[in-house]
């Protein structure tokens, strides 16, 4: 089959699209057949080597498609049934991958495969940050860094519908109209002073949370956005690892909150997940947060996925079809 793989971490050049063994099930596991892969900003980071990884290995971490085979002890999932995976084991950009069925989830009827593939690992993100890292209720004012991206388009619409007050962070006009359509309530271009615009918008007071996916060129701005006792959630690293500093900071500009969540703690056993996603997908299926069609690379064209990706010439989601 055919399989992405590395040999050392750098740019994207060093993706090579290889003929592999096909994965075979082990006890507690199931091989899924992939319809549609995700393409996430993780990946980069592994391929990179700002997240280590072995040196020889495959990339991705989400994929969605057919159960084709079932280990020994396997119990929630047959062959034939419609399944995903989120969270590894790295090597998702391939035409089928094995996966520990603890950590796959159940994709009901009615999701498509692409859209289950486009929206899982970010759709899982946003729920965690939006209902338990800091749970949005009506009246709290919200600033979603990256607001036009994948993990930001569903955080719009889903904190919209909790009925909170969303301040959008964006990088040109385009991505402005894309997150003005999807219900923020005002938009700030990452280019402005960005701190300066949302006291601007809150009358001086600061929001409540910052969603912070960026890292390193907003961290400054992300402190000084949040009203006393606000919680600075960082969540990723797209321009570079947030700096370190120290505590101090937090008491000096309010006694604010930090914290440096992962999907992975949030989903860490097979009940959280499966959790996590039936509530992904039933605020789909009823309309709470919409997908857009993702865009769609061959799974060969792995490496000028990763391009635009970088280049920040996409918006939404990313997926590669074997």
């Amino acid at each position: 089959m055919k399989a992405v793989r590395i040999t050392s971490t750098g740019g994207p050049d060093v993706i090579r699209v290889e003929d592999v063994a096909s994965p075979k099930a082990g006890p507690g596991e199931i091989v899924i057949r992939a319809a549609a892969i995700g393409v996430n900003f993780i990946d980069t980071y592994h391929r990179s080597g700002l997240y280590p990884v072995p040196t020889s290995t495959g990339l991705g971490l989400e994929a969605a498609g057919i159960v084709e085979e079932t280990g020994e002890g396997v119990t929630r999932f047959k062959a034939g049934d419609m399944a995903g995976f989120c969270s590894g084991p790295i090597g998702a950009y391939a035409e089928a991958h094995v996966v520990p069925a603890a950590r796959a989830v159940k994709i009901p009827a009615g999701i498509d495969a692409a859209v289950a593939a486009a929206s899982m690992l970010k759709g899982m993100t946003a729920r965690y940050l939006l209902k338990r890292t800091f749970p949005l209720a009506p009246g709290d004012v919200a600033v979603v860094h990256a607001a036009a991206g994948g993990v930001g388009q569903i955080a719009v619409q889903w904190g919209k519908h909790l009925g909170a007050t969303i301040i959008a962070v964006v990088g040109s006009e385009a991505k402005a109209k894309i997150a003005r359509d999807l219900g923020a309530d005002y938009v700030v271009m990452s280019s402005a002073d960005i701190a300066k615009d949302v006291r601007a918008l809150t009358g001086g007071v600061g929001a409540d949370v910052v969603y912070d996916s960026v890292g390193k060129d907003t961290f400054q701005s992300t402190l000084d956005s949040l009203k006393p006792l606000g919680m600075f959630v960082s969540y990723g690293n797209a321009s570079g690892a947030a700096p370190a500093f120290e505590p101090g900071v937090l008491a000096a500009k309010g006694s604010l909150f930090f914290t440096r969540p992962t999907l992975f703690t949030y989903t860490r056993t097979p009940e959280l997940l499966q959790e996590t996603a039936d509530d992904l997908f039933d605020a789909i299926a009823t309309g709470i947060v919409k997908i857009a069609p993702p865009t769609r690379y061959a799974l060969a064209d792995a490496r000028k996925a990763h391009e635009d990706l970088e280049a920040r010439r996409t918006t939404g989601s990313l997926v590669l079809v074997p």
